[in-house]
């Protein structure tokens, strides 16, 4: 991780935020390329799961929802995590994090029967010192720490003007059910799908863009009829596993190094009747990639009781009503990014014995789609060939013009950020109005003739 998290920084992926100001935990500025990539994947999820399919919309919601919404969904009493803190130095650690999410499972229950005092002396037997001083018998009983972040809206700062910064996107959809079905006229099954911010007061952030306070969700809710059986929503679920699958590799992402994992009944959040995690595996460990959730029919039937709202569906043909159960594939932009630069770092040997460290992007991914490089920067004809080529490309693809240092460096400048194809332009070029292009796997290099260099890229890219 520490040569990814350095080439992120060099070649302006990802920066510390407020670095100048001595950072923040675990907060991360995108820069010029990190933002493309961030972009590439939001426009492509959509374009595979929103405007390719007749079956699902889109919508975009608010950040800052009323606070009701929390209430009904779970989240002010049950989104918590398991908090310990050190007396001596006032360092905060999640006491699953510090026993083993392992042992956390088979302890949590005798903790939550046992008085604090008696919870406080057991958490200390099994974690020692705190971590952080080192100091012994300091770390307080493990409780329950809400996750969501709260600000306040208006003048004062009371409980009755408290809001909260939303911990997911799916809210949003489920308040929005009868808005969309009213507009859009679509009818189970079909799916709503949304891509934002999210914001969660992580006690311990950590892992790069792993695991942030302020991170991007790509969800959909895929709403079907309540099911008479079992395979009535093992059927859907399972076409949304594979689709999810087909994504992963999509990114390049190798499917062996994906595990799936049924998430056990007694570690379910409390919306969902069966979860699989898709797991990745990082330097740091096998982690959450991606969540698929069977939620049931919890949001819709419990905002409309906290609500007033009628929030079920009518079957057209039928006549019939309720509230329909989904099924919600749930994806960071974040970690996808991380999987993606994590999958794609190479180090390799040229033939002629240099190392070269290549980012292999698949090339929709790429931040960069094409470099054009002069072969020279002091021959006007050639500089002026190679500007006009990329004034030509860049209304294309998104590209850049580079005639600093000697081509060589700047091919590895460009392998380091992952660009898949460079044009150099050279003395032939002025005479028979081809260009080399060398493709950033293979290394190899063809002449192509400069009004086919458009059509050969396209075609590349497409693929």
């Amino acid at each position: 991780m520490e040569k990814i998290n350095s080439l992120c920084k060099r070649r302006g992926i990802i920066f510390p935020s407020s670095e100048i100001y001595g950072g923040l935990a675990n907060a991360w500025d995108f820069g010029p390329l990190g933002v493309e990539m961030k972009g590439n994947i939001k426009r492509e999820w959509w374009k595979m799961f929103v405007q390719q399919r007749s079956d699902i919309i889109g919508i975009d919601s608010a950040i800052i929802i009323n606070p009701r919404v929390w209430e009904s969904s779970g989240h002010i009493t049950g989104f918590s995590d398991p908090l310990t803190e050190c007396r001596h130095c006032h360092q905060r650690f999640r006491a699953d994090h510090l026993i083993g999410e392992e042992k956390w499972k088979e302890e949590k229950e005798a903790f939550e029967i046992i008085s604090e005092a008696e919870k406080e002396a057991k958490f200390q037997e099994i974690i020692k010192k705190c971590p952080n001083c080192g100091q012994e018998k300091t770390l307080t009983a493990p409780r329950n720490f809400n996750l969501m972040l709260k600000t306040f809206l208006g003048p004062l700062e009371d409980e009755s003007s408290c809001a909260y910064l939303r911990p997911e996107t799916a809210q949003g959809i489920f308040i929005n059910f009868q808005n969309v079905l009213g507009s859009s006229r679509q009818t189970i099954p079909f799916g709503i799908a949304q891509i934002g911010k999210a914001f969660r007061n992580e006690i311990t952030p950590r892992n790069h863009i792993f695991r942030t306070r302020e991170f991007e969700q790509m969800e959909i809710e895929y709403f079907i009829a309540p099911p008479k059986n079992e395979k009535e929503w093992e059927v859907p679920f399972e076409g949304w596993r594979q689709l999810i699958r087909g994504w992963i590799t999509h990114l390049g992402i190798d499917q062996k190094n994906i595990q799936e994992l049924d998430v056990p009944k007694e570690e379910l959040a409390h919306y969902s009747r069966k979860t699989i995690d898709f797991e990745y595996n990082f330097p740091f460990g096998l982690k959450e990639l991606y969540g698929l959730a069977y939620r049931t029919d919890f949001d819709l039937k419990n905002h409309e009781k906290n609500s007033g709202e009628n929030l079920k569906y009518r079957d057209p043909s039928s006549d019939e009503k309720y509230w329909p159960h989904v099924i919600e594939p749930s994806l960071g932009v974040e970690r996808t990014l991380l999987a993606v630069l994590v999958e794609s770092y190479r180090e390799e040997t040229t033939p002629e014995g240099e190392l070269r460290i290549v980012m292999k992007f698949p090339a929709w991914l790429a931040p960069i789609k094409v470099a054009i490089l002069p072969l020279v920067k002091n021959n006007n004809e050639i500089v002026s060939k190679s500007q006009e080529i990329y004034h030509q490309l860049k209304t294309k693809f998104v590209c850049e013009y580079d005639q600093s240092g000697t081509v060589g460096r700047r091919y590895r400048r460009q392998d380091e950020i992952g660009t898949p194809f460079a044009i150099t332009v050279d003395f032939q070029t002025l005479e028979d109005q081809k260009v080399t292009i060398r493709d950033r796997d293979t290394m190899k290099q063809e002449r192509i003739a400069i009004k086919e260099i458009e059509k050969y890229l396209r075609k590349k890219i497409d693929d």
